[in-house]
């Protein structure tokens, strides 16, 4: 489960302070050090309790002046500082299960009831309200290729609750969670490791009952991009996809690049070609996916003839 960092009982920062402390130092959560002095600068955060509520109506008045302003939150989560130096601090709202967002909008709104990993560390503290209940569990992300259905060999180890004052670490790719509705409205602020190069690691949703890997939490925008563009049956894209497929670092954009061909084949033969293609890959997760969709092709119907 993420690690419990304690904090003792230090006197409370300013927002401006903690962003400043952070500034200076940064935040490497591999580097015990570095983190246990974000983690107590976070602490200090978490005893002001007035910053959060003045921040959150001084943006409310701004918005009511000038509706073009960004804010810097959403729904659910603010914004207390811009990605610098490899962190970022946000607060994170969790309305209780009878709450009127709750209600309206469902639990999944709020990922509630869903079980996933993470493909970044961060710190955490509880700030406001009782907190979200998790069900941790730890896995082995490189013993797992991403394929749906794939076994996760994950290991519960406990239910707890996120309280106030309490601080934890959560490392990416290895600590699962499956968080539920707090008893009332809870409030956790976060300092989070914004590495670029999270975007091309994947960020797992998980079935408990199966032990499986359901689907990916984080498809990036070039796979999106790539689809478009070999959907619009341009030779220029189609070639990148071929190349992109074979040489790619990133395993998920490889198989998006196999997809989109596939999608794009005008015969079941020839999409059981380009999937044929793909289990000779060299990628576990191009080839584990491409085995089941040549599974899945051959047992499916075949069309009629045309008359």
């Amino acid at each position: 489960m993420p690690c419990v960092i304690e904090s003792g009982d230090p006197p409370p920062a300013t927002l401006d302070q903690t962003v400043e402390a952070l500034e200076d130092s940064g935040f490497d959560p591999r580097d015990t050090g570095s983190r246990d002095h974000a983690a107590q600068w976070l602490a200090r955060l978490g005893r002001n309790r007035a910053f959060l509520g003045d921040l959150m109506i001084e943006r409310l008045m701004q918005q009511y002046r000038n509706e073009g302003t960004d804010g810097g939150y959403g729904p659910q989560a603010i914004m207390l500082s811009h990605p610098r130096g490899g962190h970022f601090l946000r607060a994170n709202l969790w309305p209780a299960r009878e709450d009127h967002a709750c209600r309206t909008s469902g639990t999944q709104a709020f990922v509630y009831n869903l079980p996933h990993d993470h493909n970044f560390d961060f710190l955490t503290v509880g700030y406001f309200g009782p907190g979200y209940v998790s069900d941790y569990y730890e896995y082995d992300y490189r013993a797992v290729a991403g394929c749906r259905g794939e076994r996760a060999g994950l290991r519960f180890v406990e239910r707890s609750t996120l309280s106030p004052g309490k601080l934890l670490h959560y490392r990416a790719h290895r600590d699962v969670h499956c968080q539920l509705p707090p008893e009332s409205l809870s409030v956790s602020l976060n300092i989070v490791a914004a590495d670029p190069a999270c975007g091309w690691l994947d960020q797992y949703a998980f079935d408990l009952e199966a032990d499986r890997v359901s689907r990916v939490l984080n498809p990036g925008s070039s796979e999106a991009f790539l689809r478009v563009a070999v959907g619009l049956g341009g030779a220029e894209a189609i070639d990148l996809a071929q190349r992109f497929g074979r040489t790619h670092p990133s395993d998920r954009l490889r198989l998006a690049c196999f997809e989109a061909r596939a999608g794009a084949a005008v015969t079941r033969r020839g999409t059981d070609a380009i999937w044929r293609e793909a289990e000779r890959s060299g990628s576990r997760l191009v080839a584990g996916e491409a085995a089941s969709r040549r599974a899945r092709l051959a047992e499916a119907p075949k069309p009629a003839p045309s008359r």
